[in-house]
């Protein structure tokens, strides 16, 4: 970071006080300091202390210094911790006086201190620390942005997450309710006999998904290796082990666009059910979303701005159930249950949906389906019985050779999770693998790759399963209420400043 005008001035000036500590034998890094007690459980303690009470209580806190004033014979600074902030006060005749010259001369903004002090109420009612020792613990050498002016944009707060998170309170609520959430959805799958296991991220064969992959190399080996676009053919393999109810929470990665509800690294939560098929998953995912909501939140409503209006999403189960022809000719006014493909084409390109080349009924279908209906839905709606081409992997609808058994619920104006009744019979897997192939050679860089292991698998014998998969990215922002998956992931990925920078410079 290229410093220059009063910023280098500041900076040469936190250098300069450094080595004057080390000089005078203060070192402005210590190894530890021994806390009392935490900014939040002090204001819960002495939540009852009167404006202008000092007690005898001598605490030993520690934080960050967001901020402060010196007025003379009396210093106020804002100190901050983890989860909640407290005044400490150094005052002539309360604080000794070398105390008070260590502090106004060497303490400033950035620095982590530590103090001893008593606890005490100021005349304005805040509760605050009368400071009788102070040390310090880390001296920052950058300044912190104006409280009120700095780090504002939101691009750099997503590139620097660490200032974001001092300077925002907000910001880090935000990312303990997602801890909140992981540790609920584990919790209750535990509760209903699922193990968790774990699946490998770096894989000779990727599968699993329709997406493109991100392609590593293995010196070992000099062979191609892929980073993980979902878990699902090794979570199936210990079906056919013996084990008869999985799940692993893991991170996945696929090489497409970024938006809203898209990074190409993304967390999501995946399970396996023996005997079970999606209708077992469907309750499974809402019954799911119920309880964390109940457990982190309080209620299964959530409010969140859409267009400018607030609305309430409503997490409660059982979620509404519909099949694809029926949300599609409620938002959309077309029944595809009797339309012939030409009569669908002909309805995406009066509506500028684009098409592949050479469309199937199903292809259609799910381009409509995602233009007139995935973003105007806010409460979550189970929409099943899928076109055949959404995946290889699923069993077809009984009855209906055109549809999977296939259900994705959609909310908050996104697809939030995808379930099967798991194709298990190896023959049919085969073949739904070889025309996956033949799609490939016919440009569809996301059609599934053969995987000849996996078939070994299921040639073993797959009992009946269920399975499915959801985003906990996705879950979050919907819990949240927040605008972006950049806002739920502590370290989005994002273009490197430098090559931004030379992009806007070509323009």
């Amino acid at each position: 970071m290229e410093l220059k005008g009063r910023e280098k001035q500041i900076v040469d000036e936190r250098i300069k006080k450094i080595n004057e500590l080390r000089e005078n034998g203060v070192e402005p890094f210590p190894y530890s300091f021994e806390r009392s007690i935490t900014c939040s459980e002090l204001q819960e303690k002495y939540k009852d202390l009167a404006p202008e009470a000092v007690t005898e209580d001598e605490v030993q806190m520690a934080g960050r210094l967001m901020s402060k004033r010196d007025l003379g014979k009396i210093s106020f600074a804002k100190m901050q911790d983890q989860d909640a902030y407290v005044q400490i006060v150094s005052q002539d005749g309360e604080t000794d006086d070398e105390v008070r010259k260590l502090f106004k001369k060497y303490v400033a903004s950035g620095d982590f201190v530590g103090v001893t002090g008593l606890v005490m109420r100021s005349k304005r009612g805040e509760l605050s620390i009368l400071i009788k020792k102070v040390e310090i613990l880390t001296k920052s050498v950058y300044p912190l942005p104006d409280e009120h002016y700095g780090l504002k944009d939101k691009e750099e707060r997503y590139r620097k997450r660490h200032l974001d998170l001092v300077m925002n309170q907000d910001v880090k609520e935000v990312f303990k309710v997602r801890s909140a959430i992981i540790k609920s959805v584990r919790k209750f799958m535990e509760e209903r006999g699922f193990m968790e296991v774990e699946t490998p991220t770096l894989q000779a064969q990727h599968g699993g998904a329709s997406a493109r992959p991100f392609v590593t190399h293995i010196n070992a080996w000099d062979m191609p290796m892929y980073l993980s676009i979902a878990p699902e053919l090794y979570l199936k393999r210990l079906i056919v082990g013996g084990f008869e109810k999985v799940f692993t929470i893991c991170k996945n990665f696929r090489n497409e666009g970024v938006d809203n509800s898209h990074n190409p690294e993304f967390t999501m939560i995946e399970a396996y059910q023996a005997y079970a098929d999606y209708n077992d998953m469907m309750k499974l995912i809402e019954e799911c979303w119920e309880a964390v909501a109940l457990e982190v939140l309080g209620t299964t409503k959530i409010k969140r701005t859409v267009d400018g209006k607030e609305i309430e999403i409503d997490v409660k189960a059982p979620w509404p159930k519909k099949t694809t022809a029926e949300i599609i000719k409620e938002y959309a006014n077309v029944d595809v249950d009797e339309s012939s493909i030409e009569e669908l084409v002909k309805f995406c390109d009066e509506n500028k949906i684009e098409l592949p080349a050479n469309p199937s009924w199903g292809k259609c279908v799910e381009e409509i389906l995602g233009e007139f209906v995935e973003n105007k839905v806010m409460s979550p709606v189970h929409v099943y019985d899928r076109p055949k081409e959404g995946t290889p992997l699923c069993k077809r609808k009984r009855g209906d050779e055109r549809l999977n058994e296939q259900c994705e619920p959609i909310g908050a104006g996104m697809e939030l999770g995808n379930m099967y009744s798991e194709l298990n019979d190896p023959i049919k897997q085969e073949e739904a693998f070889d025309d996956q192939i033949a799609q490939k050679e016919a440009g569809d860089d996301e059609a599934h790759e053969k995987d000849e292991d996996f078939l070994d698998a299921l040639r073993q014998g797959m009992p009946p399963t269920g399975g499915i998969g959801w985003g906990i990215d996705r879950m979050v922002i919907l819990m949240t209420g927040v605008e972006s998956i950049r806002d739920i992931i502590l370290f989005p990925t994002m273009k490197p400043e430098i090559v931004e920078k030379k992009e806007k410079k070509k323009k």
